[in-house]
């Protein structure tokens, strides 16, 4: 089986149809997600999804983006929700520096991304980590603040030059749709030297939708084609990447895949 390591089946383009969604992704041979928040009310909405589902597990935070938009009150609920069983990491948190320019901003970003690191530790979760344009700051606060559990970079955003780096570190590289494109040079470069045990297949479904699809919404159940393409890539075959990425998985949020 696949599993989606990072969708937002509480995005309101699937919210009220995710029976069907499900059901489409079973056809395909994807059977499990993880449920991605990126505020509070996102949080919330995957963390009831997750517990409607057997298959699908929970990640709770705040997006960089939104950090600005939340306050003390925000940061505890989000806490309260990590005692849900399904709650299986603390995400997506890190720095976007793509959309945020304003530098007392971007101080704001690192100061919640630390303080969502504390947070995991304390209650002894993963992160799902989300980086654009800021990957020296990322791995600067990783490197400084260790992450008990570790986490992955969702949709890895570098270079082969980082990918020990992260490892050493303990972190996992979560790779989607972008692999598939024709300008993704310097991925496809990455992934060559990612240690097998390390990588996670994501679509970040409804966002970054794989070749012969990009245009349109993404799903998971085009998450076969980001397998299949890095199955090539990797001169392994789709069956055994599919049970060592299903593995990686089970053993970075501690949950059992049979």
């Amino acid at each position: 089986m696949f599993i989606d390591s990072h969708s937002h089946l509480n995005h309101e383009t699937f919210i009220d149809n995710i029976d069907q969604y499900i059901k489409e992704c079973d056809e395909v041979n994807v059977k499990g997600f993880l449920c991605v928040g990126w505020d509070l009310k996102s949080s919330i909405d995957a963390v009831n999804i997750a517990k409607r589902y057997p298959n699908v597990y929970a990640a709770v935070g705040v997006h960089p983006s939104d950090v600005k938009k939340m306050d003390e009150d925000d940061f505890n609920k989000i806490e309260k929700l990590l005692s849900n069983p399904k709650v299986v990491a603390v995400g997506e948190i890190g720095l976007d520096y793509y959309w945020e320019k304003d530098i007392n901003e971007k101080k704001r970003q690192i100061e919640y991304f630390i303080k969502f690191i504390n947070l995991a530790n304390k209650h002894n979760l993963p992160i799902v980590i989300h980086s654009r344009d800021a990957i020296n700051d990322t791995y600067e606060v990783l490197n400084n603040n260790k992450v008990n559990k570790g986490g992955i970079l969702h949709c890895y955003p570098a270079g082969k030059e980082y990918v020990e780096r992260f490892t050493k570190l303990g972190f996992y590289f979560g790779i989607g749709g972008v692999l598939t494109f024709k300008n993704s040079r310097v991925l496809k470069e990455a992934v060559e030297v990612m240690p097998l045990d390390c990588i996670l297949l994501e679509t970040d479904a409804p966002y970054l939708t794989p070749v012969p699809f990009r245009g349109t919404e993404n799903h998971s159940k085009y998450l076969p084609y980001v397998a299949k393409e890095l199955a090539n890539i990797r001169k392994i075959s789709i069956e055994e990447l599919e049970k060592i990425t299903t593995n990686n998985f089970d053993l970075l949020f501690s949950v059992k895949h049979h």
